[in-house]
Formats: structure tokens, C-alpha cells, sequence
């Protein structure tokens, strides 16, 4: 028995994901798993021992995207049903040319203000008739979790997004500054957020802080998992790494801005530490600030970082 699941673009999102497809893996536990996705979020099911192929979706690289599309679809085979966790027109373009007769695309179930762990959840029950409860985030990786010798603190000042969900970099700096004697730092970040990365990097050199590395733009999404998992500290922007931490049960500060905290805070992270500001403009869900003045990040200061730290 195979089964298709095209995960979401955004890595953040495919994690949300895993315990829905963990459900799924419960209901028919032999089955065989096809992954079709973004080449970041696919990256997360390497190791799942239920996958037997991964499809990237690359439609978009030259060419016409629907005849793309259907080559790729022509690719999966025959499949006893298909998932989709998207619901735009070209994953039902996707859907509609692959070999199955049980097709289910994600939709919303209800207008209320609940975690999009749930809403991923509640596709699969209602789509499968089942009433399984959306269980821990899973990912993978080979070995156990590696003791180090030093206490490892990661920053992550980056969010794929949009720059509204950014916290400023001379904070991130001032937190790391004042937590290097305890911890090991790991400055992380995707090949466009080396910019942002380097001005921590220069913050802590001009302090004189020497135990850090900078993997911004250097590390693969395993690597990013793997470094991540290992983590004893986590600062972070709403983002995808943010959702990795959480797998893994990592303590984290998970910082605040445009975005709704309670429907994309880590889930079931015990040790999760929540900064924001209410502001009358926020959650505006907006890439980039609407009212150009970002006040939802720049009323968050380091100290607000360390005392919450202090206190927890």
C-alpha cells in the first residue's frame, strides 16, 4: 500500500505537519509514503522509516509549470490515496493527474483562533474518519542526542517570511554577549540571512567573544536539524528552526511579532518562553511592516530576553 503526501512549502509549516502524517502512519502502519514538496520541507522525511520516495517539486525551474506538473505527478505512480497539506490551485492541478482514487486537500474546519498543528490534525480525521489526537512533532535523524561538552546556545535571527518577523540583530548580539560565559554560541541562518548572521558575528568580536560559530548560509536542513537538536538554548524569531527546537523539546525564547503566537507558538514545548508586545496593529500578518515603524520587535529589548530567562 503507498500513499502520497505533498507537505508545505514553508519548512516551519511541513514540521507542523508530522504529527498529522504520524497519525496516518498509526492508521495504516505498513504503508509506504511518497513525499512530494519543496525541496526544503522534503528534506524532513530523509530518515522516516515509512518513506519510500521523495519528489521534489521543482515545476517552477523552466518551462510551463502545469506540463511540469503533470510530468511530476506521472512520476508518483499508482497510489491508494493522496494528501495534500496546500490548498491552492496547483495541488489540485498536481492531485487531479495521479493515479488514485481518494484525493484529499487541506482545507480549514473551523474560523476559531487554534494552533495549525490541530488544523493539519483535524484534515486527517476528517478525511480518514478517524479521532486521533495530534501527538508530539516528529523528525528522524540517525543516532541519539549528543551530550557536549559546553552548554550550546543557538541564535536563529532570520525568518524566511519576511522581515517583519525579525527581531534586530544588535539584540540577538547583546543576549549572547551577556550568556557567553556560560554558553557556546551557534549563530544560524539560511544563504539570505548571512548578512544579518555576520552582524551578530561582529557584535561578539568587538566584545571580545571568541566560542561562537557562524553556520548562517553553511549548514543543509539535515545539518540544520542535527545542530539544532543538540541546542541546550534556543533565541529565535517565529520561524521554521523554531519548530525544529520544538521536536526536539529544546528550551527556547520564541520571539513575537506580526504573526498569531496562538496558532504558531512551539507545540507541546514544555520549555517554550513566549516574548511579545500587544500592539493595536498586531498580529497584521504583513512581510514587512504596514505602518513602517516595526514596533511589535523594537519594543522587545535583550533585557526583556535575559529576564525572562532569569525568572523561568
Amino acid at each position: 500500500m503507498k500513499i502520497l503526501i505533498e507537505t508545505p512549502t514553508w519548512l516551519g509549516d511541513a514540521v507542523m505537519t508530522t504529527p498529522a502524517i504520524e497519525n496516518i502512519m498509526e492508521t495504516y502502519p505498513h504503508a509506504k509514503l511518497i513525499i512530494f514538496g519543496s525541496f526544503v520541507s522534503t528534506k524532513l522525511f530523509l530518515k522516516h522509516p515509512n518513506v519510500e520516495k521523495i519528489i521534489i517539486d521543482d515545476s517552477k525551474k523552466e518551462g510551463n509549470r502545469y506540463i511540469n506538473l503533470y510530468k511530476l505527478a506521472k512520476l508518483v505512480g499508482s497510489v491508494k490515496m493522496a494528501f495534500s497539506f496546500r490548498k491552492n490551485i496547483t495541488s489540485k492541478f498536481f492531485l487531479f493527474f495521479v493515479n488514485t482514487q481518494k484525493k484529499y486537500i487541506y482545507q480549514r474546519y473551523t474560523r476559531e483562533e487554534v494552533h495549525q498543528v490541530i488544523r493539519y490534525n483535524d484534515f486527517i480525521n476528517k478525511s480518514l474518519n478517524i479521532e486521533s489526537k495530534a501527538n508530539r512533532l516528529k523528525i528522524y535523524i540517525d543516532g541519539k542526542k549528543e551530550k557536549n561538552a559546553k552548554l550550546l546556545l543557538g541564535l536563529n535571527p532570520g525568518a524566511t517570511y519576511g522581515s517583519a518577523k525579525r527581531w534586530y540583530p544588535e539584540e540577538f548580539a547583546k543576549v549572547a554577549i551577556k550568556l557567553a560565559s556560560k554558553y557556546d554560541i551557534i549563530i544560524f541562518g539560511g544563504p539570505d540571512e548571512t548578512d544579518i548572521a555576520q552582524d551578530i558575528e561582529e557584535a561578539l568580536k568587538k566584545a571580545n567573544i571568541s566560542n561562537f560559530q557562524n553556520f548562517a548560509g553553511k549548514t543543509s536542513i539535515e545539518e540544520l536539524v542535527k545542530n539544532i537538536s543538540k541546542l541546550n538554548l534556543f533565541i529565535t524569531n517565529d520561524s521554521g528552526p523554531m519548530h525544529i527546537a520544538a521536536t526536539f523539546s529544546v528550551p527556547t525564547v520564541s520571539i513575537f511579532g506580526p504573526t498569531r503566537h496562538i496558532e504558531t507558538h512551539q507545540w507541546m514545548n514544555p520549555q517554550e518562553m513566549i516574548i511579545r508586545r500587544k500592539m493595536v496593529c498586531s498580529p497584521c500578518m504583513k512581510r514587512t511592516c504596514p505602518l513602517k515603524h516595526h514596533e511589535c520587535m523594537k519594543l522587545i529589548s535583550a533585557e526583556d530576553v535575559l529576564e525572562r530567562l532569569k525568572n523561568n
